[in-house]
């Protein structure tokens, strides 16, 4: 695999999205969410806002995430994702900033989670919401356009997905939507997701 030639910018990330054949997801029985897969200027490169969510949340508590959650009634995903992003870590965007969605995936926990890709710029340094954010990180690019590890595991057949992460790895939901975004907005491939596998831990 070869990188991109040029560093990547808004107007390249909105062109790619915007050719992108966008899967959704026809499940009308769960519930829907959105995350924003938001794309900062951090010292003076591109990078993805992850947060590690706070360890008193009911859910997947000290997961590393994206800034998202379930949507409200008649909301949009691209609203959704806005205003999880202004909830979690403090960051207003308008809609405008919202370049495009990425293909829906359908988690264990019961979600159709639709990612809305959006491009915040140099945000600074963020404050996440004390009751639902432990950590926030504007990771660079670079560190995450990587080839993932895909692992086997006893209770599923489809593979699942890891990514290096601070010396660890990230997870599906997350780290299928990262690879996604990487492969769509970085190199302009088409790589789907939706059938990667998340851990066991991640199911409830």
């Amino acid at each position: 695999m070869t990188h991109p030639s040029a560093p990547l910018d808004r107007t390249t990330v909105a062109a790619r999205l915007q050719d992108f054949p966008r899967r959704e997801a026809d499940r009308p029985e769960l519930k829907q969410a959105a995350v924003a897969v938001c794309v900062t200027e951090h010292h003076g490169a591109p990078a993805l806002l992850i947060t590690r969510r706070a360890p008193r949340l009911r859910a997947h508590a000290g997961q590393w995430a994206l800034p998202g959650g379930r949507c409200e009634p008649g909301e949009s995903a691209v609203q959704g994702a806005l205003r999880e992003l202004h909830e979690e870590v403090g960051l207003a965007l308008p809609t405008t900033d919202a370049l495009g969605l990425l293909d829906d995936y359908v988690t264990r926990s019961g979600y159709v989670m639709t990612p809305v890709v959006c491009w915040a710029g140099d945000v600074g340094e963020l404050v996440g919401a004390e009751d639902e954010v432990a950590e926030i990180h504007q990771v660079p690019l670079a560190e995450l356009d990587v080839e993932p590890r895909f692992i086997r595991i006893p209770e599923s057949d489809a593979p699942v997905i890891q990514l290096p992460l601070f010396g660890r790895h990230l997870h599906a939901p997350t780290a299928a939507i990262v690879h996604q975004f990487c492969q769509a907005a970085c190199r302009g491939l088409l790589t789907r997701v939706a059938h990667l596998e998340q851990p066991v831990f991640a199911w409830r």
